[in-house]
């Protein structure tokens, strides 16, 4: 393989026309750059150059290396413009997924503050629900950074094979609130249990997904098996069912910024499961300045969505 070095002291060479010359320009001694001269012509097993009274001149062989060593140098110079770029994040590109309820709270104030700061890294978001969704494209090279979570009334265990290789950052923690719709027997009451909810009919998210098992763990660790009428991870479409008055729905903090007025939201106290919301990336992975300084910048949003949030639980 070519050294580049040895390169850039063979067109200073032919440019100049001397030996010395070519030594004065680039810092070398004279005997150095003789060095290097020769140790190129036996990486390539040509002579290069020919030597004379006036001076050296380019050989065939030495005259089509400079030529290609033009477009290699060049080459080589923007690579090194755009590394020094990335790790001064003046460059370089950020891809991040979100799942729809962060990404229509947490994630946009994440990433007004991260194109302010940072304005010149191509930054991309997409939306994927599920961790078994997400993880795998993380994994597979797709994203940088993966918006997911886990609930506290499903076993670590769980979790183990979906986050295997996997680091994660927390943000924050996500409370499940009760929906019920307003002619609803219990929707009087400011607080209540789930095992209050027994006999009505649940909507809730698929049952092979997370967040249809995290509905029927936290039901069943309240006494009960939920009867569940219908299923969509959709909350516009959980809202509206829960509104029509055929069914009640766990409902996470981050998705009550767009309630119905034909709706009520009744907290449960320590029952409530918990969505415990993180930032994945890859265990022991390169992370890039954009990286880490999304990273840096998600805790920032999410401590900022916290404090607006436990400001207006106080106002309540």
């Amino acid at each position: 393989m070519l050294d580049v070095r040895r390169l850039k002291v063979l067109r200073e060479v032919a440019s100049l026309g001397s030996f010395s010359a070519a030594a004065e320009q680039l810092g070398y001694s004279q005997p150095a750059v003789s060095q290097q001269i020769t140790a190129l012509e036996r990486e390539t097993g040509s002579t290069l150059l020919e030597r004379g009274a006036r001076g050296v001149r380019l050989t065939d062989a030495g005259r089509a290396l400079v030529e290609h060593s033009d477009a290699i140098l060049a080459r080589v110079a923007a690579a090194e413009q755009e590394l020094e770029a990335i790790a001064g994040l003046q460059g370089g590109r950020l891809r991040l997924s979100s799942f729809a309820t962060a990404g229509a709270t947490l994630v946009p104030l994440a990433i007004a503050e991260f194109t302010r700061r940072h304005p010149a890294v191509d930054l991309t978001l997409i939306e994927v629900d599920e961790p078994e969704q997400a993880i795998p494209k993380l994994k597979g090279g797709e994203l940088d950074i993966a918006l997911t979570f886990e609930y506290s009334s499903l076993p670590s265990s769980f979790y183990e094979s979906i986050y295997e290789d996997i680091e994660t950052v927390h943000l924050l923690d996500d409370p499940m609130y009760i929906a019920l719709s307003q002619d609803h027997p219990l929707a009087r009451r400011r607080k209540l249990r789930l095992a209050d909810l027994a006999g009505d009919p649940w909507v809730q998210g698929d049952c092979k997904g997370v967040c249809g098992r995290m509905h029927i763990a936290a039901c069943e660790a309240a006494g009960f098996e939920p009867r569940v009428g219908f299923e969509s991870d959709d909350y516009n479409v959980v809202q509206g069912l829960v509104a029509a008055g055929v069914a009640v729905s766990l409902i996470p903090e981050l998705a009550l910024t767009n309630v119905r007025d034909d709706i009520v939201i009744r907290g449960l106290g320590t029952e409530a499961p918990i969505r415990r919301v993180a930032a994945a990336t890859l265990e022991g992975g390169y992370r890039s300045p954009a990286v880490e300084a999304m990273l840096e910048i998600l805790q920032e949003a999410a401590e900022q969505y916290s404090a607006r949030s436990r400001a207006a639980s106080v106002a309540a």
